[in-house]
């Protein structure tokens, strides 16, 4: 059993990398790699018709990982496996929802894992029957990595496939989990940061973590519904077993925790943003009142100046010297800022 190498099968599959196939100037476009995990070869693998249908004559059940698909690629899986028009046809489209599509030797599953580093989903199609898995995803998934040595360190053929699909399902579900985790720390933060000072960054950072959250509840809400389905009997895997089933069993537990976390969490930002709104308009009153105190303020000032500058013959005759301006002037201004001063205190305004 060779691992990680290329040796043996994919050196079959070389000439349909080649820039020539010998019958003129046609180009041949190079095979795809993806990765397999088979009794004899744990690594990577050029996905060509003849190194497929070389594990399918092999007899043993294996598993194939095919990340960024080509159109060329899902034309190979066509003429050697020969799915359903239909499930192909899904799975060349991305963005599906969670299901689970029965056909007559194998079953099509759409499921979802996320990538916590980068905070973004991974969309997965599994076509699985008691002979093959093949994992089908356009982004990085890193959980596979992690069950990929699990079975090049174990160095013997899968002898139960249905848990090799339970793995790959459970990693997925899984990497939910630290996305939510980090999420009950970071609304921790919000609330602390917003009573302090509320600015319009951590308004945006609440708005992409709620999308962030509808986006999980929408590929996790079907995921959920799927495996009840699944538990309750209106759907079947091929080869599952009562152990197996026990198993699956978990995977809906774990959806149904990731569910009302993701509904808590969702809560807890929306009264997170409500805290943000509401220190925000107190802020405001706060900001209203001072500027309503200057202007009360400036209110009475204003008349008496505008009084006094009156040219009455009275005001002309007796206030013609200093004495009489500081007094009746400067003196009945600050007198009138010292009641109102004195009011404001009471009324507790500052």
């Amino acid at each position: 059993m060779a691992d990680d190498s290329t040796t043996g099968i994919r050196g079959v599959a070389g000439t349909a990398g080649s820039p020539n196939d010998g019958t003129g100037d046609q180009m041949v476009p190079a095979a795809s790699i993806c990765h397999v995990v088979h009794e004899e070869q744990v690594g990577e693998l050029n996905l060509s018709r003849d190194n497929l249908k070389r594990l399918l004559a092999s007899g043993s059940f294996f598993w194939i990982d095919l990340p960024r698909p080509r159109e060329e690629d899902f034309a190979v899986l066509r003429d050697v496996f020969h799915f359903h028009p239909l499930a192909l046809e899904d799975s060349e489209h991305f963005g599906q929802r969670a299901k689970l599509d029965d056909y007559d030797d194998f079953v099509f599953l759409v499921v979802y894992g996320a990538v916590p580093d980068e905070d973004r989903l991974v969309e997965v199609h599994c076509f699985y029957s008691e002979h093959f898995l093949i994992t089908v995803h356009r982004d990085e998934a890193p959980t596979f990595t992690e069950v990929r040595h699990r079975y090049q360190k174990r160095r013997g053929p899968i002898d139960d496939p249905a848990l090799l699909l339970y793995r790959i399902i459970d990693a997925l579900v899984d990497s939910f989990f630290p996305i939510l985790a980090d999420f009950d720390d970071r609304i921790d933060e919000l609330e602390n940061q917003t009573f302090l000072h509320a600015s319009d960054k951590q308004l945006q950072e609440i708005f992409g973590m709620k999308r962030l959250l509808v986006g999980m509840r929408k590929a996790v809400t079907p995921q959920r519904d799927l495996f009840a389905s699944l538990m309750g009997g209106g759907a079947e895997l091929p080869g599952m077993t009562t152990e197996t089933e026990r198993h699956f069993r978990d995977i809906y537990d774990h959806l149904i925790r990731i569910s009302d976390l993701i509904d808590t969490y969702r809560d807890l930002l929306t009264s997170s943003m409500d805290v943000f709104l509401s220190t925000v308009s107190n802020r405001l009153n706060v900001v209203m009142k001072q500027l309503a105190v200057i202007a009360t303020i400036f209110l009475p000032l204003t008349f008496i100046t505008g009084f006094i500058g009156q040219n009455f013959g009275w005001l002309v005759r007796y206030i013609g010297g200093w004495p009489a301006f500081v007094v009746l002037g400067i003196g009945t201004e600050i007198v009138a800022v010292a009641i109102l001063m004195t009011f404001f205190k009471r009324r507790g305004w500052f």
